[in-house]
């Protein structure tokens, strides 16, 4: 059923997924289908590119497990391009300019445009990342700069004065920043206050606990180790089930008007 979960040749059921699909709309990505990508510059790594303007994003999510010894010294990232990296478990050195990072479970660095940032396992065992990168848009005169960090430093929001739904921001609000990455979190029985409807898109992985999500109106189960893509426009809403908290890191693209 998948890589992930060394679960690999003939099956002892039938062939079945809960995976959807629905190009520039949303999509639901789940880890028994995932498969291998081969891509310059990682060596020892197992690499799925996740959600990709194929899909009708304006961004490319991976979702990268480090063996012993894996990582990427050609540098992640490029000329116009933004990088954003999460340590979803284990550990890993991390390098961008001049500065060294080392970064354990809940770890980020983010790289401004024409920034490349390179990293390598660090732990005994395997690591697993969260990786994005976008094409930035500017504004004359304002450049966004380098942010790096844990989890553990990073307030913690009643999301829209719900005690019960956590908002972590990772970047800074300001408009030299035309994204950001946050961390929700749901109580078991906590959900969204309304069922969102918004220009801005986001890419999605669950972290912990188990869901219900609303994706265009379609009352979807989801659960840790899950993906979500959520095109512009499309409804979206969920809540936590289950007795731990549901939660997922997710990026939003934000500060900029729209073009026409």
């Amino acid at each position: 059923m998948g890589y992930l979960n060394n679960n690999t040749g003939y099956p002892q059921d039938l062939l079945m997924s809960r995976a959807i699909v629905k190009r520039g709309n949303y999509a639901l990505i789940t880890p028994d289908g995932l498969v291998k990508n081969i891509i310059p510059g990682f060596e020892n790594c197992d690499v799925t590119i996740l959600s990709t303007p194929k899909l009708g994003a304006t961004f490319v999510d991976y979702l990268v497990t480090l063996h012993p010894g894996g990582g990427n010294d050609q540098g992640f990232g490029a000329p116009g391009i933004e990088t954003f990296l999460y340590v979803i478990s284990g550990a890993i050195s991390a390098c961008a300019g001049d500065e060294r990072y080392s970064l354990t479970q809940g770890g980020y660095l983010y790289c401004p445009p024409g920034e490349k940032m390179t990293f390598t396992n660090a732990s005994n065992g395997t690591s697993q990342l969260f990786l994005y990168k976008r094409r930035y848009t500017g504004i004359e005169g304002r450049a966004p700069w380098r942010v790096s960090g844990n989890t553990s430093q990073l307030e913690r929001i009643q999301y829209e004065g719900m005690s019960n739904v956590i908002l972590q921001d990772f970047l800074p609000k300001e408009i030299d920043f035309d994204m950001n990455m946050h961390i929700l979190s749901f109580e078991p029985g906590a959900s969204h206050g309304y069922i969102e409807t918004h220009v801005q898109e986001h890419g999605a992985y669950i972290l912990s606990g188990q869901g219900m999500y609303n994706l265009d109106n379609e009352w979807v189960p989801v659960k840790k180790g899950d993906y979500i893509f959520m095109g512009a426009y499309s409804l979206q809403a969920g809540y936590g089930v289950g007795s731990e908290t549901f939660s997922y890191i997710y990026s939003k693209d934000c500060h900029r008007d729209v073009e026409i």
